[in-house]
């Protein structure tokens, strides 16, 4: 994927540094804290099911996002200093996101 089909999320968030026992609930968790957030995601390894130590966040509203990046990034989570950005995306998979949706709102696609 070049930079050059990317854009950058106004939601959601890129969680990397996390300590590999944590997982989506813990990270889903830390930021509901003070914002409310659509979904959480540890990225796990496919041959080992383990955590590859990087998530996303994702919020409904895009203020409570930039709240987030701001108050999180460089805090600790499970004794470990975590960076927070936005995340950047592809168009093409925020639009096939988005179908799902339209078709199942209650589905969380796997992207």
């Amino acid at each position: 994927m070049s930079e050059d089909n990317t854009i950058i999320s106004q939601t959601k968030l890129f969680v990397g540094g996390l300590n590999r026992k944590l997982r989506w609930k813990d990270l889903r968790e830390e930021f509901s804290k003070f914002w409310e957030v659509a979904f959480a995601r540890v990225k796990l390894d496919q041959e080992t099911n383990k955590s590859r130590g990087f998530g996303f966040v994702e919020f409904v509203n895009p203020e409570d996002a930039a709240k987030a990046q701001k108050a999180m990034d460089g805090q600790e989570i499970m004794g470990r200093a975590v960076k927070v950005d936005f995340a950047k995306e592809n168009p093409d998979r925020i639009q096939a996101r988005e179908e799902v949706k339209e078709e199942d709102p209650n589905e969380i696609p796997e992207f």
